[in-house]
């Protein structure tokens, strides 16, 4: 089975389909799958990522609402292991 057939059937769509689904554009949803945020593949020269991801993660944005911009907001563990942050003090 070749790797882009695996993507396919794995629940995986076209950064282009993605953005269709989710409103981010294509780019922006390749620059999340390079990062490691959501999973994804490329496939010669096309980017494919989960769909279920993609939706999860814009439904986690659309909640988090402008406070997503906030980097001293409590979740955000990753700050606290850098020694940056709030890192739970209150």
């Amino acid at each position: 089975m070749t790797e882009r057939r695996r993507v396919i059937d794995a629940g995986w769509v076209s950064t282009q389909e993605a953005a269709e689904k989710t409103g981010y554009s294509s780019a922006y949803l390749r620059q999340l799958a390079r990062r490691g945020t959501l999973p994804g593949a490329r496939v010669g020269r096309d980017w494919f990522v989960n769909l279920a991801a993609a939706l999860e993660y814009r439904r986690a944005m659309d909640a988090l609402g402008s406070d997503k911009h906030n980097p001293w907001r409590d979740d955000r563990e990753d700050l606290a292991q850098k020694g940056r942050g709030r890192g739970g003090e209150q």
